[in-house]
């Protein structure tokens, strides 16, 4: 066990809360296996600031991805998602700095990051975005599902 834990420095250790946007939380470890498949997490908790307002903006996140060499530490995928607890930013901006900010750890073969968000004032922003690995059967992957995202949308229970 203790190697699997080798370079993870939240992982067992007593938790500690962020006071803002702070992408340097994220860790990662080596995936064992080369064949593809998905990881998807969902967050029904994520909050951030209206950076206009200061109120806050309630959503579920879902993150789904095919890794290459690494995975995301799900700890600190936690601690990093709460650290925007504080964080101002359009809900836009909120999705595509978690896929980015994935992207730059894991270089993962593919990846796609949803936002669901509460409605205020009668309306609610749900962006999605993506990325597949250029040239590659992934980069096809991420364009066929950009345009086939929203085909079939699933039943939101939480709002």
């Amino acid at each position: 066990m203790e190697r699997e834990k080798e370079g993870l420095k939240q992982l067992g250790k007593k938790t500690t809360y962020e006071n803002d946007y702070n992408p340097a939380l994220l860790e990662k470890f080596s995936n064992k296996h080369d064949n593809d498949y998905f990881i998807k997490f969902n967050c029904p908790e994520f909050t951030s600031l209206c950076p206009i307002t200061g109120q806050p903006d309630f959503a579920t996140i879902y993150i789904s991805y095919i890794p290459d060499k690494y995975c995301v530490e799900s700890k600190s995928l936690k601690l990093y998602l709460f650290s925007f607890r504080n964080h101002g930013d359009f809900h836009e901006d909120c999705v595509n700095k978690i896929m980015k900010d994935l992207i730059n750890l894991l270089n993962p073969r593919y990846i796609e990051v949803w936002g669901k968000f509460m409605p205020r004032g009668g309306l609610s922003i749900d962006p999605y975005a993506n990325y597949g690995i250029k040239g590659t059967k992934y980069e096809e992957m991420a364009n066929y599902r950009m345009l086939n995202h929203d085909l079939n949308p699933e039943k939101i229970d939480n709002r």
